[in-house]
C-alpha cells in the first residue's frame, strides 16, 4: 500500500490541516469517525493551537464530538465511584484498565477517547466475591448460553460482561490480561503489586507506566478484532510520548516485557506506532528487542497485514486485500488465545450458532 490515508497524515503532522479544502475535510472527518477518533483528533488540534483555524462546519463537528467526550468522561468518573462503593466491603481496590484508566488519570489517551465498558482487574481467587458484590449493586451477567458461560469461566481471563440493570453501563471483570488458554501467561500478581493509586480517588488504582503500555500492546496485538485498531495504536503512541519523557521508562520497558512474557506484542507496538504515526522510539530500545522479532519472512507478512488492519475501516483507506488481512488477523488472534483442538471446537460452535440465527429470525 503506497497511499497514506489523510487521517494518518493529519495525526503525524496536525499543522497540515490548515491547507485542506472542503472536500478534504469531509474525507478526513469520515475517516476519523470510522476510526472512532473524532473527539481525539479535535483535542489534538486544540493541543496544537489549530482548532480556531479549522473551517466553521468541520469545527462544529469536532466541537460536538468534544462535548460528547467530556460527558463520557464525567459518566466514567461517576461509574467508577459506584463500582468502588460496590466493592468497598471486600477490601478489593478498583484496579482500572485501558480506557477507564486513561480517563480517570487524565492521561493523554483519555482526552477524547470513547469506550463502551469499564475494565477492572481483581485477583482470580476473589472473582466470585466481586461478581456477587456487583450483582447486589445492580449489575447482571450477560451471555447466558451454557457454552458462553463455560468459555468465559474456564478458558478466558474475565467473567462474562456485566450490565447494570438501570443505567445499562457495562463492566468487564478481569483476573488476568490474557486468557488461561494462551501460551503467554503474564503474572497478574506482578501487575497488581506494581499498580499505583489515583490521586483524589480512594481505593482506585491503575497499572504502572510500563505495565499500562504493555497491556495496551498485548490488547491490540494479541486480539483478533481491529475495528478500533488505529484508535488503540494512537493510545500507544500517546502513552509513549507521555511516559517516554522519563528515561527510566525506556530503561524498564524491555526487561518488564521479558518478565511478563510480552516481548513480541511490545515489538509490534513499537514497530507499527513508529511506522504509522512517526512515534519516536530510542534506537537502543529497538536493539534490545531485535532478538524478539519474528523471522524476516514472517515480518514481511505481518507488515502487510497490520498496515492494512490498523487503518480505519473506510473505503478510502484500504485496498482489495484489506478484508483478507483483517480475517487472517482474526484467525491469528484466536490461534494465540487457544490451543488447536479447543480453537477448532470454538470456531465450530460459532459457525453453527451463526447458521442457526437466520432460521430463528425467520421463524
Amino acid at each position: 500500500m503506497s497511499r497514506v490515508p489523510l487521517l494518518l497524515q493529519a495525526l503525524r503532522r496536525p499543522a497540515m490541516v490548515v491547507t485542506l479544502d472542503d472536500g478534504a475535510w469531509d474525507l478526513l472527518l469520515r475517516q476519523a469517525g470510522a476510526a472512532n477518533l473524532m473527539a481525539t483528533f479535535g483535542h489534538l488540534l486544540e493541543e496544537h493551537g489549530l482548532l480556531d483555524r479549522v473551517p466553521p462546519r468541520p469545527r462544529e463537528h469536532l466541537g460536538w464530538a468534544g462535548t460528547l467526550a467530556r460527558r463520557h468522561r464525567q459518566a466514567v468518573r461517576w461509574e467508577v465511584k459506584l463500582i468502588r462503593q460496590a466493592l468497598q466491603g471486600l477490601n478489593i481496590p478498583v484496579l482500572l484498565l485501558k480506557g477507564a484508566a486513561y480517563s480517570i488519570t487524565g492521561l493523554p489517551p483519555g482526552q477524547g477517547r470513547l469506550f463502551s465498558d469499564i475494565d477492572i482487574l481483581v485477583p482470580e481467587a476473589r472473582l466470585a466475591e466481586a461478581e456477587a458484590a456487583l450483582m447486589m449493586a445492580g449489575w447482571a451477567g450477560t451471555h447466558h448460553d451454557a457454552y458462553d458461560q463455560r468459555y468465559y469461566r474456564e478458558w478466558m481471563h474475565e467473567l462474562p460482561p456485566m450490565q447494570h440493570l438501570r443505567r445499562e453501563s457495562m463492566i468487564d471483570v478481569h483476573h488476568a490480561i490474557l486468557p488461561k488458554t494462551a501460551s503467554a501467561r503474564p503474572d497478574s500478581a506482578l501487575l497488581r503489586a506494581a499498580s499505583l493509586p489515583v490521586t483524589g480517588e480512594p481505593d482506585v488504582r491503575v497499572l504502572a507506566p510500563t505495565d499500562m503500555l504493555l497491556h495496551s500492546a498485548v490488547h491490540l496485538f494479541s486480539d483478533g478484532e481491529y475495528r478500533n485498531g488505529l484508535r488503540d495504536l494512537v493510545d500507544i503512541h500517546r502513552l509513549l510520548g507521555h511516559f517516554g519523557n522519563d528515561a527510566r521508562f525506556w530503561a524498564q520497558l524491555v526487561p518488564r516485557a521479558r518478565q511478563l512474557e510480552l516481548t513480541r506484542p511490545l515489538f509490534y507496538a513499537l514497530r507499527y506506532s513508529a511506522m504509522l504515526l512517526d512515534t519516536h522510539i530510542p534506537a537502543v530500545v529497538m536493539d534490545e528487542l531485535a532478538n524478539e522479532a519474528p523471522s524476516p519472512a514472517l515480518l514481511v507478512l505481518m507488515d502487510a497485514l497490520f498496515r492494512r488492519a490498523l487503518l480505519p475501516e473506510h473505503r478510502s483507506c484500504g485496498d482489495w486485500l484489506s478484508p483478507t488481512a483483517r480475517f487472517m488477523l482474526y484467525v491469528r488472534g484466536n490461534w494465540l488465545r487457544m490451543p488447536p483442538l479447543l480453537l477448532a471446537r470454538h470456531l465450530l460452535h460459532k459457525a453453527t450458532l451463526s447458521l442457526r440465527k437466520p432460521r430463528q429470525e425467520a421463524a
